[in-house]
Order: C-alpha cells, then structure tokens, then sequence
C-alpha cells in the first residue's frame, strides 16, 4: 500500500521518546507519503516546525489546544501569525473546546474564538477539537465560517450534514475499527469520499488489532481497510482520495 496521508498525529509525545527518530525515518518505506503533525502550544509547534525541516514527508500546525491554555502569553496570536510564515505550516490548529476536562470553559472559549478569527484574518484552515462540546463547536463554526477540518469526528451524522454544509471535512481514526463503533461506522457510511481525511492521532487511538498500544502511520491501512469495506472500494482506492483531500484542505503541493 501506498499515499498514506496522516492528516493528524502527534510525533511530540513522550511515547516516542525511546525510537522517534528511527520511527519516522522508516514510515516512507512503509507507503506514508505525508504527516501534518499537530501542535497543542508554540512549545509543540517549534518540535514539529524541526520534524517538517528534518523530514520532507512532514507538514505541521500551530496552535493552542483547549487543554494547554494555563499560561498563554498575551502575544500568542502574534506568534502564531509568524510560526504560520513557514513555508510546512498547513493549518491553525489544534484549537477548539474540550469539556471532558476541568477547564475554565470562558477562557476556553476566548481563546477559541481569537483563534478562528486569526484564521479568517489569514486565510488559513484550522483544525478543530471537539470533544464532548459539539453544540458549542458548532455555534462557532456556524459564527466564522472557516475553512479547514474537524479531527477524529465524534459526532453524529445529523451532526456531520451541518459540517459538510458549511464547507468543512473531517478525519477519522481509529475508532472506527472498534467492536462497538456504532456511530463512527454511521458516520463513514455517509461521509463524501471527498471530504474524509484519515488520521491516527498517534500515539493515541490505535485501530484493532493495536488497541491500547502505541499507534503510528503506519497503522492508518487498518482503518482504511475498515471504511473501504463501509464505502464499497478497495483499500488502495481510499488511500489515494484521502491522500488527494489532505493535500487539497491542507495546500499542500503535489
């Protein structure tokens, strides 16, 4: 298999610490063709900068995720604005609400919202988190109308008709693979092969047969071979759209 385009991970994690650089090193031989590795806070987003330098296959974002807000410099949309100049950044993310976690929901908010306003002042796409603030997110979406995608969707389908309306795509990851995956398996039956993109968010959510271990890009042809059975087309054939969609959202040049 190849063109194997992981529009979402993060290669930053500890999880990587003892075999990062061998890891990566050896994924193009494994069919990966592309990584947009995803920053959570400038921290991040530095890392992943050097990942795109050292490795041409690599893309990264830039952004402050829900969770990692304590903090914040008062400068950080100027930041952002500059790290996005580089030439392998792709997209404002991660940015979004999360309310598993015991974060101050008004701060989470603020921020979100400078976020896409940044984007729409630059042009960019984002890269949205969302999880368990699916009417929050979307009143948002709704507001500023950006570009861009919702990483490893976990709404419903009604859910999803109102994505696709406004304009945005979505990737999927491994949860679609797991013995009860109900939704996300709806979800994909009903997704347009044009706007899905697949994801591991690796380390994290590893398809079956890894769950519960680390996971990589290498681990994307499981959930592949899951949605090109609910689609009707073979593996290779998903491969190839979805390697095609993350370069179109992302402006990624063939």
């Amino acid at each position: 298999m190849n063109n194997i385009f992981d529009a979402h991970a993060h290669y930053d994690d500890d999880w990587f610490d003892e075999d990062r650089f061998e890891l990566l090193s050896s994924l193009p031989q494994k069919g990966v063709c592309g990584i947009v590795n995803a920053s959570v806070d400038l921290k991040t987003a530095d890392t992943a900068k050097n990942f795109a330098e050292k490795y041409e296959y690599m893309y990264f974002t830039v952004g402050f995720h829900p969770e990692n807000l304590d903090g914040i410099p008062e400068n950080y949309l100027d930041e952002i604005a500059l790290m996005l100049e580089h030439k392998k950044a792709v997209a404002l993310g991660e940015i979004g609400l999360d309310y598993h976690w015991d974060i101050e929901k008004s701060l989470q908010h603020r921020i979100f919202d400078e976020q896409l306003g940044l984007a729409k002042d630059l042009d960019v796409p984002v890269v949205i988190h969302d999880r368990e603030a699916h009417a929050d997110v979307m009143e948002k979406i709704r507001y500023y109308k950006p570009k861009g995608l919702l990483h490893c969707f976990s709404g419903s389908v009604e859910m999803l008709k109102e994505v696709l309306k406004l304009g945005l795509s979505i990737s999927l990851g491994g949860t679609v693979t797991f013995k009860n995956a109900r939704v996300p398996v709806e979800v994909a039956e009903y997704v347009p092969l044009d706007r899905l993109l697949l994801e591991t968010d690796a380390p994290y959510l590893s398809p079956v047969p890894f769950r519960g271990k680390r996971n990589d890009s290498s681990n994307i042809i499981y959930t592949a071979a899951k949605i090109a059975q609910i689609k009707g087309v073979s593996v290779q054939q998903l491969l190839d759209i979805t390697c095609e969609n993350a370069k179109r959202l992302y402006e990624i040049e063939s």
